[in-house]
């Protein structure tokens, strides 16, 4: 069991570490989104280039931040009885979402999402959204880890649920 709270405690540091990376994504939101604003409206020149990294960088902080996300239990979700149950009817509710939800959900998109990064690296791929045409693959790449890490964090949280279901404690990976 101990190699076990490890790897929980190992796959928790990803998810944090993930999340503290893509806050700097945030800063360059700021930073691009005034530099764009004030050269726009002030000195009447706009970029080319601003659109596409406020995207790339906006996604970037989503996509690194969901795994941390999990990990917190801060995702969405609808809990009109889910709150009302015991821990155990919660853990219970978790592991079945888990097996016909998330698992399947993510696990296609992690799928789709690796197919298309390697194409986007394979042909070059550009966005088109505007006349910068940055490449894509490096934000497919990215789009493709924040599953990754989602997926890891998700198995986490099932192994954690599991365990509380079977033996009425929680697993502490610390």
């Amino acid at each position: 069991m101990l190699i076990v709270k490890k790897i929980l405690t190992v796959i928790d540091s990803i998810s944090r570490l993930a999340a503290s990376g893509a806050r700097w994504f945030a800063w360059l939101l700021i930073l691009v989104g005034a530099y764009d604003t004030i050269a726009r409206h002030f000195f009447n020149a706009p970029t080319i280039w601003a659109y596409d990294t406020l995207c790339i960088a906006g996604g970037t902080l989503y996509v690194l931040g969901w795994a941390y996300d999990y990990l917190c239990d801060c995702h969405t979700r609808v809990d009109l009885i889910y709150r009302k149950l015991s821990p155990k009817k919660q853990a219970f509710m978790d592991v079945i979402s888990s097996l016909f939800l998330f698992f399947p959900l993510v696990i296609a998109l992690l799928k789709v999402s690796t197919d298309w990064t390697i194409k986007a690296w394979r042909i070059k791929e550009r966005m088109i959204s505007t006349f910068w045409y940055p490449p894509a693959a490096p934000y497919r790449t990215i789009f493709t880890i924040g599953l990754f890490l989602l997926l890891l964090q998700g198995t986490a949280s099932f192994i954690r649920n599991l365990y509380f279901i079977i033996r009425g404690e929680p697993l502490d990976s610390t």
